[in-house]
């Protein structure tokens, strides 16, 4: 609820989860058991613990759509012609949009959250929808604090090179400005703003900042086996 002008505002925010069926990295990631339970099923509760009262799960999968639903989702059958490892998510996110406005009217905001960064609390979720209800914001991303992450690359023939320091010229790390990585693990934005730019950023954007150990994100086992072990040792599963 946002306090404009002394007129109370009810905004109505939406939760969209992309859930393809289909995973290069690692097979059927999206529903393999993490920590007890599938690993879509987590992203869902932080939404509907977070204060989401309606997420919808967009899938081209009918056995994640029905895991989905055990766990509280609505179900959005996703079209193959938007379930390819070339679609971005923004297709996919109009898609369902356009489906949830010709059944349930106009929305406001949408929380998009990835399945594969699970390791958040429905207090990030709750926390980032207090930033939308200020009424600053056109679009919302969570980040993480990083405050000595220096990064090298390789040219094409192999040399390598800092992208973000001069080695020659190291800084004590109390001297380090603190920047800030996008860690995927949600996004906020206005429906007006996307279909306008095709971008899920765009207007007056937002960070919201999360814990650092809650960077990481799942594109293979060990991926998948490191996040299960944060969870679990930070108390989360």
């Amino acid at each position: 609820m946002a306090q404009i002008k002394n007129r109370v505002v009810l905004m109505k925010t939406v939760s969209i989860i992309l859930a393809r069926g289909g995973s290069k990295g690692l097979f059927q990631k999206n529903i393999a058991d993490f920590c007890g339970k599938p690993l879509l099923a987590w992203t869902i509760e932080h939404c509907l613990n977070g204060g989401v009262k309606l997420v919808y799960v967009s899938s081209d999968s009918d056995s994640i759509l029905q895991i989905a639903k055990d766990f509280g989702a609505i179900d959005i059958k996703r079209p193959e012609s938007l379930s390819g490892d070339q679609n971005d998510s923004e297709s996919g996110w109009l898609h369902a949009l356009d489906f949830i406005e010709s059944e349930h009217g106009i929305v406001d905001w949408v929380l998009a959250p990835q399945v594969t960064s699970p390791i958040r609390s429905p207090e990030d979720i709750s926390g980032a929808i207090k930033m939308v209800e200020s009424g600053q914001y056109d679009s919302i991303f969570s980040v993480v604090p990083v405050t000595d992450f220096f990064m090298w690359k390789k040219n094409e023939s192999g040399q390598i090179k800092p992208i973000n320091y001069d080695y020659h010229n190291r800084k004590l790390r109390q001297n380090i400005s603190t920047t800030y990585l996008e860690n995927g693990s949600f996004y906020l934005f206005r429906p007006s703003m996307i279909r306008a730019n095709n971008n899920r950023l765009s207007g007056r954007i937002g960070m919201f900042v999360m814990s650092r150990y809650k960077m990481f994100q799942i594109d293979n086992k060990e991926d998948f086996e490191l996040c299960e072990v944060i969870m679990k040792g930070y108390g989360h599963a």
